[in-house]
């Protein structure tokens, strides 16, 4: 098959989750078909990184998207019909690249990453190709929690207008993901809460569960294992708003907690593009704002714990994932935790949705290093039994059929 995959971001270096998913997926694909990739890149450092694509698949870039301002988000947050994820990447250089792509190729199937790249599938379709989309998230989901858990703080100005900007994308997301799941094809979900999140907005959708992988033979542990350090680790895109929403929850509620039985520890993030209300937390003692770096299996293998105190979001965690293929010691919210049927509290991570369960858990894998590499030990075992990318391989393929 010919098959021309949309992404909003370069996809290499595989690096943050949306990123990750689309490499591993295009890799797998470029194995029995013939790919051509159209991706947008930020600058021409990014659009140079992706090179070493082009050694098995055919790549077109296009620079942008064009930046939105602040003042036109907020105006189109008011007037627009469509939520801001549907407007966030209209480009016309995009649409020039796409169109050329459709008249000159002989494709099969046009897939889309993300329901960013959604309106895309609408001008694939007028060519009468078929067409797939990879839903990151049930975002209408994802909005729907980050509007309920920000209007419980409406004496917040922050929290109140975060809550009322979710509510809203909420509402347009519903319609907007209804009215995509119905035209599209076929969809490609990650999780089976996301499968019944979006299975209640459209019923009749074609949804093909293909769940988030990791590469085990790449994320393992070292024969032997390094001493730990007093690091509690958090990895992820840091200007993701779950992401900081969770870090900001777990310094202000949870590290003091921790912090009260074991002064030494330290929280390091580990990330791209810090969020400055997570930059101002950074004083090089007590937590240490590293941001990105370019091999995150040292911090992982040396971690005291990886926390993962997610209380908003959807999909299911590739930064978890790749903790427990590293064997790292995990302490997780429930939220954190889903996506992954089959992961249980006590025998591969510990789960806690209260600061002082959290802060609890955190103490436990700290002082009982047993624990800790038993509850390593059983988490490895259990991602690379299900959740390798040779694993993923087979249910995207058959989603891929026709």
């Amino acid at each position: 098959m010919q098959i021309l995959v949309l992404a909003p971001y370069p996809p290499y270096p595989p690096r943050g989750g949306g990123a990750l998913r689309v490499f591993h997926l295009l890799r797998i694909l470029a194995e029995h078909h013939r790919v051509t990739l159209l991706t947008f890149a930020p600058d021409a450092a990014a659009a140079q990184a992706l090179s070493p694509l082009r050694d098995w698949l055919e790549l077109h870039i296009v620079m942008g998207p064009p930046h939105r301002s602040l003042r036109q988000r907020a105006f189109t947050t008011l007037v627009s019909p469509l939520p801001d994820m549907a407007l966030r990447n209209a480009s016309p250089a995009y649409v020039t690249t796409l169109n050329n792509l459709l008249v000159s190729g002989q494709f099969n199937v046009v897939l889309a990453e993300s329901i960013e790249m959604a309106p895309y599938l609408m001008q694939a379709q007028r060519h009468g190709l078929r067409t797939i989309l990879d839903e990151f998230n049930a975002e209408y989901l994802l909005q729907r929690r980050a509007a309920i858990n920000d209007l419980q703080h409406v004496f917040r100005p922050k929290a109140l207008v975060g809550g009322v900007y979710s509510l809203i994308q909420w509402l347009k997301l519903a319609t907007f993901e209804r009215h995509i799941l119905q035209a599209v094809d076929r969809v490609l979900v990650v999780s089976a809460e996301d499968e019944a999140a979006l299975r209640r907005l459209a019923p009749r959708a074609c949804l093909h569960l293909v769940p988030n992988g990791v590469d085990c033979t790449y994320f393992a542990p070292p024969a032997e294992a390094p001493h730990p350090t007093n690091d509690l680790v958090f990895v992820g895109t840091l200007d993701y708003r779950p992401n900081v929403d969770a870090v900001l929850w777990f310094v202000h509620e949870v590290f003091p907690l921790v912090k009260r039985m074991h002064p030494a520890l330290r929280l390091r993030l580990i990330g791209r593009r810090p969020h400055r209300s997570l930059l101002a937390l950074h004083d090089d003692r007590h937590i240490v704002v590293t941001g990105e770096v370019a091999d995150t299996r040292p911090v992982l293998a040396e971690a005291a714990a990886v926390v993962i105190p997610m209380r908003i979001g959807g999909g299911s965690r590739l930064k978890l994932l790749e903790a427990l293929a590293m064997a790292a010691p995990i302490v997780s919210t429930s939220l954190g935790a889903e996506g992954i049927p089959g992961l249980r509290n006590e025998e591969h991570l510990l789960l806690a949705d209260t600061p002082s369960a959290f802060a609890h858990a955190v103490s436990r894998l700290v002082t009982d290093r047993t624990l800790a590499q038993h509850l390593g030990r059983n988490g490895r075992l259990f991602v690379c039994a299900g959740y390798d990318w040779s694993q993923i391989a087979p249910r995207l393929e058959a989603a891929i059929r026709w």
